[in-house]
């Protein structure tokens, strides 16, 4: 059973564009996507605090324990932001962005790795979600495509559409689902259900370009399957726009425009000035890519209905524009 914890402050607001500075406090800040958003945001002029497992190095930093869900730890970390410089006390966090959890791709999927994979995602929703009750804080949480599971073929899949049946898509429901404290407190959740990542400094896409840069960056599989892509810049700007308007429950992070596997695989090689027929072999792939692959080899047509909705405009909406970013 989940701890509930009482607020710490009750008159915090909700973070708003016309606010002008907003005091965010991030966790898994120092993976690809955190980095990135931690980077936009203090480019803006947000103050970001980041939450960190190791000692701090910064006075932005705060030493956190994601498996701590007792009262009085959460409580002790919400007074502890409260000590940041310009923090004003718990109650003035605008948001907390949760990005932590063990990676997914790269990894071999043993039977330990599996529990890893659920637990830190869960565990640090969980503490995440207790504080964002406590002091009265929009939470946006990271989440995944993959809750639609590894292969729906043509089906468009948008944020009310049925969760699959596989692993990581039981994974993904747990994620979510450990939210509930946040939302019992009556503060604003989102959950980013991000597609592939496209960046030439991690991700999938960048662990396969070596294939590519070999002339093995072909269709995987039939090829015909549908990639869930967004580009990191776009990834930040959706992660932005979840902080800074009312978006609320799943949100699907990816291009307007989809691409079918093999079409992308073209784009690429096609801007490395290699050919794109040769399939990458499939244990080539799961040596970098690790039990992820299977989720990769198969088709999402995921469509980004409420970020349409709510009129955010994508920097790449279309896959060339999204290799071109990758490869520069």
């Amino acid at each position: 059973m989940t701890t509930q914890v009482a607020p710490v402050v009750t008159d915090a607001q909700g973070p708003r564009s016309e606010r002008g500075s907003l005091r965010v406090v991030v966790s898994g800040a120092t993976g690809l996507i955190g980095t990135a958003l931690v980077r936009h945001l203090r480019a803006r002029g947000d103050q970001v605090v980041r939450l960190v497992r190791a000692a701090p190095t910064t006075p932005d930093d705060v030493r956190w324990d994601p498996t701590a869900h007792d009262e009085d730890s959460v409580v002790d970390l919400a007074r502890r932001l409260g000590r940041v410089e310009g923090l004003r006390g718990p109650g003035s966090v605008d948001a907390i962005v949760n990005l932590a959890g063990a990676p997914i791709a790269g990894q071999r999927w043993t039977s330990d790795y599996r529990v890893a994979l659920r637990r830190s995602r869960v565990d640090a929703t969980t503490t995440c979600a207790l504080l964002a009750g406590a002091i009265g804080s929009t939470l946006v949480n990271g989440s995944a495509v993959g809750i639609y599971g590894s292969d729906r073929g043509e089906e468009p899949l948008t944020e009310t559409s049925a969760p699959g049946t596989t692993f990581l898509a039981g994974v993904v429901q747990d994620w979510e689902a450990a939210t509930a404290p946040a939302t019992d407190a009556g503060v604003r959740v989102a959950l980013a259900r991000t597609g592939i990542v496209l960046s030439r400094h991690g991700g999938a896409l960048a662990q396969v370009l070596p294939l590519a840069r070999l002339g093995l960056g072909g269709p995987l599989g039939s090829g015909w399957q549908y990639w869930p892509w967004i580009t990191l810049e776009d990834e930040v700007r959706a992660l932005t726009a979840l902080i800074d308007e009312p978006y609320s429950g799943p949100v699907n992070l990816v291009a307007p425009v989809p691409v079918h596997q093999r079409e992308l695989m073209r784009l690429l090689g096609r801007r490395l000035h290699r050919p794109a027929v040769l399939p990458a072999p499939a244990v080539a792939l799961r040596l970098v890519l690790g039990e992820f692959a299977d989720d990769i080899l198969g088709s999402q047509l995921v469509r980004p209905t409420v970020l349409k909705a709510g009129g955010f405009e994508w920097a790449q909406p279309d896959p060339a524009d999204g290799v071109a970013y990758v490869v520069g």
